[in-house]
């Protein structure tokens, strides 16, 4: 590969990565590792089970490499794979809830956080109050709206790719979108009035 890396579209990283091109895949995992590690940590709102979702992801797109064809954008493909993982694990998580009763913890759980380091102590100490308090409200909405808001709001995809990965009608997505907005603005209403 004549032209770096860097100045490749993630189609033709792939393309090289199906020709065996071991470089073009890991800088494609170095392109993609911290937005799916966000948005996976959005929707299952733990970060061991993020991290162990993230790398199954790019396992699962290293070992289909080859069978990924450029009729869908490689994000879409990406994304539709860290999806369909993540729900997965909820649905194994709940299940266990529901055999082991052991619902409760009593640890905070860990912010994913890629925050400017130069930032004063009480605006980070303020950030991370805001963050957690939206994870929590994130992990008690519901699947189906956590999902589209995620993939929208924090990861800042189109509709047609919200489309193409969840494949629901786009109407669908946006009154999703909507409703799961208003409940989490209900929920978070007092963060936004103080």
């Amino acid at each position: 590969m004549s032209i770096p890396p860097s100045r490749l579209s993630d189609e033709e990283l792939i393309a090289e990565a199906q020709n065996d091109n071991e470089a073009a895949f890991n800088h494609l995992v170095r392109r993609f590792k911290d937005p799916l590690t966000n948005f996976v940590y959005r929707f299952v709102g733990d970060l061991d089970d993020c991290e162990d979702i993230v790398q199954e992801t790019f396992i699962r797109i290293y070992r289909s490499r080859k069978t990924y064809r450029p009729i869908a954008k490689f994000s879409t493909w990406a994304y539709t794979i860290a999806t369909n993982l993540a729900k997965s694990h909820m649905r194994r998580k709940k299940l266990r809830k529901i055999i082991t009763f052991s619902s409760s913890r009593h640890e905070p759980e860990p912010i994913y956080d890629l925050r400017d380091e130069t930032a004063s102590a009480d605006a980070m100490l303020e950030s991370s109050f805001r963050e957690e308090r939206i994870q929590k409200a994130l992990n008690v909405l519901p699947v189906r709206y956590r999902e589209i808001v995620v993939m929208r709001d924090i990861q800042e995809l189109t509709y047609e790719e919200i489309v193409a990965i969840t494949r629901l009608p786009m109407g669908t997505v946006k009154s999703r979108i909507n409703r799961g907005r208003a409940l989490l603005r209900e929920m978070l209403r007092d963060l936004w009035n103080e």
